[in-house]
C-alpha cells in the first residue's frame, strides 16, 4: 500500500502529539498535517489534500460534521474518518449524511485505527465494533419491506440501490443509507443500467416508477 497521509483534526493538543506519536510509529502512516478547529481543518485540506483526515466532532468555530460536509464538498476524495468520544445515534448519523466513510470511538485499539485509516483511504468504510453494532441494531428495527419482484436479473443489493434511485437519491445518500463507500454504490449502479440496458439514471428511474417502486 502507498504512504497514507493524514492529518489530524482535535482541540486537544495533547491528544495530536499522542496521535502523532502512535501514527509516526506505524509503516506507511505519514501524519502531513494538525488542525485545532474546524475552519483550520478545512485550511489544512484544501492545502493539503491529505488521504484521510482524522477528525474529531467537539471543535472550536466549526464542529468536526459540518467540517466534513465543507471538505468533502470541494474535495470529494478526502476520505473522513470520525474520531470521537461521542457514541449517540444522532451523531453518528450526522457524520455518515455529512459524508464521513468512518467512525471510530476514542480509546480503541491501535489495530482498530489502523484498519480504519486503511479502509478509508482504499476507498471503503469502516466502523468500530461498537458503532457497528449500533448501526445494525437500528437497521434492523426499522424492519425491511417485501422488495418487488420485478427485475429478477438484480441481486438483492442491486434492488434495494435501484429502489434508492427511483426515490432520487444521488450515490453519495445511497452510499450513507447503505452503509458502502462510494465506488461500491458506482459499481452497483453501473450492474444496474447493464442489467436493465438503459444509458442512464433517468430511464432506470423511469423503468423503475413504470414497475411501481416509489
Amino acid at each position: 500500500m502507498d504512504t497514507i497521509r493524514v492529518v489530524i483534526a482535535d482541540d486537544h493538543t495533547l491528544f495530536r502529539e499522542g496521535l502523532r506519536a502512535l501514527l509516526g510509529s506505524i509503516p506507511d502512516i505519514r501524519v502531513v498535517g494538525e488542525a485545532a478547529s474546524g475552519q483550520e481543518t478545512v485550511a489544512q485540506a484544501t492545502a493539503l489534500q491529505p488521504d484521510v483526515i482524522l477528525m474529531d466532532i467537539q471543535m472550536p468555530d466549526m464542529n468536526g460534521i459540518e467540517a466534513t460536509r465543507q471538505i468533502l464538498r470541494a474535495s470529494p476524495h478526502v476520505g473522513i474518518v470520525i474520531l470521537t468520544m461521542y457514541k449517540d445515534d444522532d451523531s453518528v448519523f450526522a457524520a455518515m449524511r455529512a459524508g464521513a466513510r468512518g467512525y471510530v470511538l476514542k480509546g480503541v485499539d491501535q489495530a482498530v485505527l489502523l484498519r480504519a485509516l486503511q479502509a478509508v483511504a482504499s476507498g471503503e468504510c469502516l466502523f468500530s465494533p461498537e458503532i457497528a453494532q449500533r448501526l445494525m441494531a437500528f437497521f434492523a428495527s426499522l424492519g425491511r419491506a417485501p422488495l418487488p419482484l420485478e427485475f429478477p436479473d438484480l441481486t438483492d443489493r442491486e434492488r434495494e440501490v435501484l429502489g434508492l434511485i427511483a426515490q432520487g437519491r444521488n450515490n453519495g445518500e445511497i452510499a450513507s443509507r447503505l452503509v458502502l463507500s462510494q465506488k461500491t454504490v458506482r459499481n452497483h449502479v453501473s450492474n444496474i443500467f447493464s442489467k436493465l440496458q438503459v444509458a442512464d439514471r433517468a430511464q432506470a428511474i423511469i423503468r423503475a416508477r413504470d414497475a411501481g417502486w416509489r
